[in-house]
């Protein structure tokens, strides 16, 4: 069975935002991509790499020496249970948003802090856009690798942009109603 075509790959930019700053990008990531030579465990360039998820789960026995350099990056349609357990040992994954409209890679983040616990880098990458910057910082995205016009430093704002939330989330584990005195 062939397999299937990598659609749109996220980019690796230079700077990102991370903890709530623009900082330099220490990794390299790498595109799932149908054309280039197999990737191996002894081909790996050192260094800090965020590897596709399939190439990560092939190599991953033989890469456990480098266990503080290897990240791992989810695509839209790789949920967060693929990795399960097996997050926690990771010092980053990076989900991909490959449109600002498919909002699967929430749930990942949310499930890669809640359920799996993960506490490494949760990076964004991809076409997410300024809006949803407060929404992906309460799934617990702490790192966005953002692909859009606006400069890092216009965007930090946006990282919170509602004072106050109703809902329980990654940042805030208890609603509104249990944060605030009832009116007497």
């Amino acid at each position: 069975m062939p397999k299937p075509k990598a659609g749109p790959q996220p980019q690796n930019p230079a700077q990102l935002i991370r903890g709530g700053a623009v900082a330099s990008n220490e990794w390299r990531l790498l595109p799932a991509s149908d054309e280039a030579p197999e990737i191996t465990a002894d081909t790996l360039a050192p260094g800090k790499v965020i590897l596709p998820f399939p190439v990560w789960q092939r190599l991953r026995e033989d890469l456990s020496d480098r266990s503080g350099e290897i990240g791992v990056w989810l695509d839209s349609n790789e949920t967060a249970d693929l990795l399960g357990e097996a997050a926690r040992e990771l010092p980053l994954v990076a989900v991909h948003f490959p449109a600002f409209a498919d909002g699967r890679g929430f749930t990942t983040g949310r499930l890669l802090r809640e359920r799996f616990g993960f506490t490494g880098e949760l990076r964004a990458v991809g076409a997410f856009i300024r809006d949803q910057l407060t929404y992906l910082r309460r799934c617990g995205f702490d790192a966005y690798a953002y692909e859009g016009e606006e400069s890092l430093e216009d965007l930090l704002p946006s990282l919170h942009d509602f004072s106050d939330s109703y809902q329980a989330a990654v940042d805030e584990s208890r609603p509104i109603f249990r944060r605030r005195p009832l009116a007497g």
